[in-house]
């Protein structure tokens, strides 16, 4: 039996240009890119291919040195046309010029009852080679997971509340049959239970609410209550020496695509969002997808910032720029590039801000969708200590005690504080009400690495 849990503290931010429900075919992007900067926990990626080779979807690309047997594949079938390098020859991203129809590499088949006979050592066997396996991710930390260890529990949540957010039931419409096999395998992975979180205000897929030899929770409250990390403090915390996994449902799906078909099929749905858009849909494509032709023609303007993923959390990637590995979701909101005189303190119908004084109108019309842009509204300053973190954290920790104790170094008092609970996306709100500006999700990250090794 599931739980019904519901949360107060937090912060939705309701922004124009969500996608509406809408699925379209276009034809297939040039280029795609694999980033081994998308997956934390990578020691030295080192590419095994090399530019003008040939690929097929599930051929691999790269692997990590400290784990070699985690194999990161091509999403598509053609040429490898770029390898680029950053510093010190550290690897950024493979490119791979796409052809017109795609060509699999194939893995062993199996029926439904095959599948339920198969032991957790063959399954992860299987899933390690074939690229699927870094859908996979551990905490503490939010790298990928080591397929070495057995988590105590593994947890999907089967919605999503940041920013201009696709709908899970447009984005897995139909894949009841393979999101059951899924959950059928992730139970031989962990010793405890799977979860799988849903919304409980909200119509739940079939995908979601159907599934058997889950634990199906409920969750209500603003966001970040759609952010797995405080779904699992609030239903079974990690502490020290305790490992749980994660994945999304399409990590899900694609496992089961993987037993069942014998391929690794990267083909996905992305919503296309934000106010820049003329016309915020969804469309089919393939992991890592250059968003070049889903863009053409179809802004408002050209002064605008692309992210892959959301405003909240998702990274900067251009108009020419490729879908990250996790993400299927691309936003264009406004680039903020101006200067404001005391803008910082003077409200506006258009401000949205969790501070009332700021963002006044926000307040007297909460359903009301703003457009916002990538303005910051003031520079970083000294630390204030004014308790707004933990009116936007519905988790029981310090979040301004623990990013101070993160500048400090001080990796005891990190872990007192609950830095094996979060990563990134469960204090991204912090870092949108913090009047000092501080980029609190990368400070994060830089006490993750610290504590992870210490």
């Amino acid at each position: 039996m599931g739980k019904f849990i519901r949360l107060k503290k937090g912060f939705t931010i309701n922004l124009a240009g969500k996608a509406v429900p809408k699925v379209v075919e276009i034809e297939q992007p040039e280029t795609f890119v694999i980033k081994p900067t998308d997956f934390y926990g990578i020691y030295m990626p080192k590419p095994v291919v090399k530019e003008g080779d040939t690929v097929k979807a599930g051929s691999p690309l790269f692997h990590d040195k400290k784990h070699e047997n985690i194999l990161y594949t091509a999403p598509v079938s053609g040429e490898v046309v770029e390898i680029k390098r950053g510093e010190k020859r550290k690897l950024l991203e493979i490119k791979i010029l796409a052809d017109k129809k795609v060509e699999y590499e194939t893995f062993k088949k199996h029926t439904v009852s095959e599948i339920a006979n198969l032991s957790a050592v063959e399954l992860k066997e299987q899933l390690v080679k074939s690229g699927v396996w870094p859908n996979l991710i551990q905490r503490p930390f939010g790298v990928v997971a080591d397929p070495a260890t057995t988590p105590k529990a593994i947890h999907i949540s089967a919605f999503d509340t940041h920013p201009l957010a696709p709908d899970y039931s447009v984005l897995y419409k139909g894949q009841e049959h393979y999101f059951q096999i899924g959950i059928d395998v992730l139970k031989k992975l962990t010793s405890g239970a799977v979860h799988v979180n849903t919304h409980a205000t909200t119509e739940i897929s079939t995908v979601f609410s159907q599934v058997k030899g889950a634990e199906v929770n409920k969750f209500s409250g603003p966001h970040p209550v759609g952010c797995v990390g405080v779904q699992i403090h609030h239903l079974d915390p990690i502490n020290k020496g305790q490992t749980v996994w994660t994945t999304t449902p399409a990590g899900v799906i694609q496992i089961a695509k993987l037993l069942l078909n014998g391929v690794y099929d990267s083909s996905k749905i992305v919503a296309l969002t934000g106010s820049e858009v003329k016309a915020p849909q969804y469309y089919k494509t393939y992991t890592g997808a250059s968003v070049k032709k889903f863009l053409q023609g179809n802004l408002k303007q050209e002064n605008v910032r692309v992210i892959s993923g959301n405003p909240l959390t998702g990274s900067s990637i251009g108009k020419e720029g490729h879908i990250g590995f996790f993400d299927q979701q691309v936003s264009v909101i406004p680039e903020g590039d101006y200067a404001e005189f005391v803008g910082w303190i003077t409200p506006g119908e258009r401000k949205l801000s969790f501070h009332r004084a700021i963002g006044l109108f926000s307040f007297l019309s909460p359903n009301k969708e703003r457009v916002v842009d990538t303005n910051t509204h003031g520079e970083p300053r000294a630390f204030v200590q004014s308790g707004i973190f933990e009116q936007v954290t519905p988790m029981d920790i310090l979040p301004t005690q623990l990013i101070k104790s993160i500048l400090a170094e001080d990796i005891d008092e990190m872990e007192a504080l609950g830095i094996y609970e979060v990563i990134e996306e469960d204090l991204a709100l912090c870092e949108f009400v913090d009047v000092s500006k501080h980029k609190v999700q990368e400070i994060l990250r830089e006490g993750l690495e610290l504590v992870q090794q210490s």
